[in-house]
């Protein structure tokens, strides 16, 4: 199930954020973000345990996926789609124009999630990653109409 992120699940998602980012968020950076009035934060909850959570940015009517995180043991069961969905659903209910994201070149599953989910690359910010080093494809999804 999907559902808004609660401070109840910041252990979780602390722990979640170590799991899949080189270059993790911390506890603090996560609890800030859930009381920001420009972000929404989803959690995947299964039977108690989080399986995945995702973060959107919305600022001058735009939307900007922050995060995007699933458990390596329940990746390839549609859980980042859903969370994508949920993200451009809470978007257009908030009149978003457009959403952006930032991707490293060589993730082509995830490139392939966001391009089902129709977001197209239209430029790269070079040495955007660290650790290791790597280009970022800038992605936007501009046909925000329901």
């Amino acid at each position: 199930m999907i559902r808004k992120m609660e401070a109840a699940d910041l252990e979780q998602v602390a722990e979640l954020e170590q799991c899949c980012f080189t270059e993790s968020w911390s506890y603090g950076l996560l609890e800030a973000g859930i009381h920001s009035p420009y972000d929404v934060y989803y959690v995947y909850e299964q039977e108690g345990q989080i399986l995945g959570y995702c973060n959107l940015r919305l600022l001058a009517g735009e939307g900007e996926v922050q995060r995007i995180a699933v458990l390596p043991a329940f990746r390839g069961l549609g859980l980042a789609r859903k969370m994508m969905e949920a993200m451009v659903d809470f978007a257009r209910q908030q009149q978003a124009l457009a959403i952006s994201l930032e991707v490293r070149e060589s993730n082509a599953i995830a490139r392939k999630l966001y391009e089902s989910c129709g977001f197209l690359a239209e430029a790269v910010r070079k040495g955007y990653y660290r650790n290791p080093s790597e280009d970022a494809l800038i992605m936007w999804k501009r046909d925000m109409q329901p």
